[in-house]
């Protein structure tokens, strides 16, 4: 039994990024950059105004001074107006300045009357003008290599031009679940069953991560059905197993990998929960055995399988987030395995939730964070900690 740390240390080693692939821009959101990009235009590209109003000289401007309204200027395209003292232009929000112009005076704050205004407010030189690359200077670096395109990330790749955007390999998995208890939901369950809940669990898992989900299958714990299963698999990038993979008769994983020729890299980690955990490879797909506990599935993805993922897609961050929080309860850790407290941060504190089981899927799913207490360690309540965040 290795530590965790070995463990993901082991894991990362054994993956590479997968090739890189231009895409749309509309296919790229949660992919990862595969290059650092530069602004190829100033934000914002010309001095607008951020007002519908009046763009005038502002030294011309005192309290109740009267203007004349020599033209109009929509946004869109500029109209190459001019502005002198004494003048003024009828302006919209996003609208190119005028020439001359060094303010732009609210609508609210004036008075017109036909091709006159009269200004009802002192104005100073700037205000409501945005000014040439105030937000984004030409040259300079927006989207890091490995950083994840997000929502607004792919918003200001459109501002510059961009169509397409260069992004990390697409990862594809499949997932077996293993074991004569388990039912598919929507089936009828008999007296000793249980219905499948790691398949779901993981495969919502995968796809937060980005992942593509080729298929889902179940076995029986019968050899020959679990070889076939695994051979399917093996054509992804990765495999996952659920259940299985203890010592049980009835564990049959290990077995059936190598069988089938599997490099096995790790067989059962010191993590709590999860322990019953397997990491190999078969020719170029990555083979992650995951506890049948539907908890330990759950910690053990997180700490091994989603850093794996997100190394193959290109990220260069692996690890969950973290945040203070203030502990709510005493807490002590007995066992001889680093234990993962399942709980809720709110409002800065975090409480753990429910009973920490392996088992234990509805404190699970009433949790938003795992707290790590090393192996003999005790913390206090209103102590602050580091916890990861996943949703």
């Amino acid at each position: 039994m290795i530590s965790e740390e070995e463990a993901r240390e082991k894991i990362l080693e054994n993956v590479r990024p997968l090739d890189e692939r231009n895409v749309p821009l509309s296919s790229a959101l949660r992919c990862f950059s595969a290059r650092d990009i530069s602004a190829r235009l100033p934000l914002p590209a010309f001095d607008n105004s951020a007002m519908d109003g009046y763009a005038v000289v502002a030294s011309s401007c005192k309290k109740g001074q009267l203007l004349r309204v020599i033209g109009e200027q929509p946004a869109g395209f500029d109209r190459k107006l001019r502005v002198s003292s004494g003048e003024a232009v009828r302006i919209f929000t996003g609208a190119p300045v005028p020439a001359g112009a060094d303010a732009v005076v609210m609508q609210e704050d004036v008075t017109r009357d036909g091709d006159e205004i009269v200004i009802n407010t002192n104005v100073e030189a700037g205000e409501f003008i945005r000014r040439r690359g105030c937000d984004l200077a030409e040259g300079q670096r927006i989207l890091a290599k490995g950083e994840r395109i997000r929502a607004a990330t792919a918003a200001l790749l459109a501002s510059q031009g961009f169509a397409e955007v260069i992004v990390g390999g697409e990862v594809n998995a499949t997932i077996i679940s293993t074991g004569d208890e388990l039912v598919k939901p929507g089936e009828k369950i008999e007296p000793g069953q249980i219905y499948d809940s790691n398949s779901a669990l993981l495969q919502a898992l995968l796809q937060r991560c980005s992942a593509v989900v080729k298929s889902v299958e179940h076995c029986r714990d019968e050899r020959e059905p679990l070889i076939e299963a695994i051979k399917r698999g093996i054509k992804n990038h990765i495999l996952i197993i659920s259940g299985g993979v203890s010592v049980g008769e009835h564990d049959l994983v290990k077995e059936a990998l190598h069988k089938l020729g599997a490099q096995i890299d790790i067989w059962r980690v010191a993590i709590k929960p999860g322990k019953p955990f397997l990491f190999g490879n078969i020719d170029t797909c990555a083979v992650f055995g995951l506890p049948g506990n539907p908890v330990s599935a759950f910690v053990t993805f997180l700490q091994f399988v989603r850093p794996a993922v997100l190394k193959m897609m290109g990220a260069t961050n692996l690890n969950l987030p973290q945040v203070p929080a203030k502990l709510s309860l005493d807490l002590t850790n007995d066992s001889d395995r680093p234990h993962y407290i399942r709980g809720k941060v709110e409002h800065g504190r975090f409480t753990p939730v429910g009973r920490q089981e392996s088992h234990a899927l509805f404190g699970l799913s009433q949790s938003n964070a795992l707290l790590r207490l090393a192996v003999g360690q005790s913390l206090q309540a209103d102590e602050i900690v580091e916890v990861q965040i996943w949703d």
